[in-house]
């Protein structure tokens, strides 16, 4: 990445950190560089800016969030934050061009990139996520070294919920947890249900219970 487009990407990221916050809780000790899945509930349009603005700038260098290509495409200044600042993972999530929209997806993994992807698919207005989609079991499965890292987004269904243009003045809160795994005798729907059971985990008011 060029240094210029360093500077605006930390520019980018330092706007969402005073506009939401996106402070950093670690249930376990700060990640390094290491190759990791972080998955996520998905709430905003924000919420990839609000993981990368949550880790540490030399982890960030190395993680490529996954989003889809309708979105970061359709216009000239989401299509140069999404390649040239947040080098994003483009997937075709409508089937137009025919192929199996987790290829790039499996492309970074192969070249030893961290990735960050929304199981759910789709933004929910909820706190908690919904029903995790089948990409994260066939990731899991097909990159079984690649650790697992829950996150878990707080408050950003509240401070920019679905539809809203400006930012409600709340402060958001990222939640890391402990890495996961699948066991090789899992099957998909107790690992998808488990693996949303680890974000759920995450949240302020469940982890108090």
């Amino acid at each position: 990445m060029k240094l210029w487009h360093v500077w605006q990407r930390d520019f980018l990221l330092m706007i969402v950190r005073f506009v939401a916050g996106a402070y950093p809780v670690w249930h376990q000790t700060p990640p390094c560089g290491s190759q990791k899945i972080y998955f996520s509930n998905h709430t905003s349009h924000i919420d990839t800016l609000a993981i990368l603005a949550a880790l540490p700038r030399d982890v960030r260098a190395v993680v490529r969030p996954v989003a889809a290509r309708d979105y970061w495409d359709s216009s000239t200044l989401k299509r140069h934050i999404a390649q040239k600042l947040l080098n994003v993972v483009l997937i075709d999530r409508h089937r137009e061009s025919g192929g199996d929209p987790l290829d790039p997806v499996r492309a970074a993994l192969a070249q030893g990139h961290s990735i960050i992807i929304f199981p759910e698919g789709t933004r929910g207005a909820d706190a908690l996520p919904q029903p995790f989609r089948s990409g994260l079991f066939h990731l899991a499965s097909e990159f079984p070294t690649v650790p697992l890292a829950p996150v878990y987004l707080e408050n950003l269904q509240r401070i920019m919920p679905k539809g809203a243009i400006w930012p409600v003045p709340l402060i958001c809160k990222v939640h890391f947890g402990a890495n996961e795994t699948r066991d090789e005798q899992e099957g998909k729907a107790s690992f998808l249900a488990r693996m949303q059971d680890a974000i759920v985990a995450l949240a302020p008011h469940r982890s108090a219970g």
